[in-house]
């Protein structure tokens, strides 16, 4: 009886760790608009205190940046898997129109700070060991 007892305690932990193991039912979750900007608007504050005038500003290039994001990958994936190529192509257009609007609120200084210390710490990070199949 203390057996059987102790085989099911294990298994309902195995499947309780399994579970943790895994938020959000095991899937990838994007965050929504307003939390990459949140996440934007901490890091430029940090970085170099705007004027609340100019982080209302920040704030809303972000948003449509992160909008026509949204929407350009939903395009492009409805008609298919787009490739790698295209894709790229498509948010560089975005990125470059957000960068450009950027210019005209930050002074050199801080778009210099935003792109070298800022972005690169936004961009999506790879698991280790590449996220699976590798050598064994």
């Amino acid at each position: 009886m203390k057996s059987k007892i102790l085989v099911l305690l294990c298994l309902m932990m195995g499947t309780a760790w399994n579970l943790y193991a895994q938020p959000g039912g095991g899937g990838f979750q994007q965050k929504t608009v307003p939390e990459r900007v949140a996440i934007v608007h901490a890091k430029l504050d940090s970085a170099f205190k705007p004027a609340p005038d100019k982080m209302t500003q920040l704030d809303n290039v972000f948003t449509d940046y992160y909008k026509a994001q949204d929407a350009k990958r939903e395009e492009l994936f409805a008609g298919g898997m787009p490739d790698r190529e295209t894709m790229m192509a498509e948010m560089k257009k975005i990125t470059d129109a957000r960068d450009e609007k950027l210019k005209t609120i930050l002074t050199e200084a801080e778009y210099k700070i935003w792109k070298d210390g800022i972005e690169p710490t936004l961009r999506r990070q790879r698991p280790p060991g590449g996220g699976g199949g590798g050598n064994q």
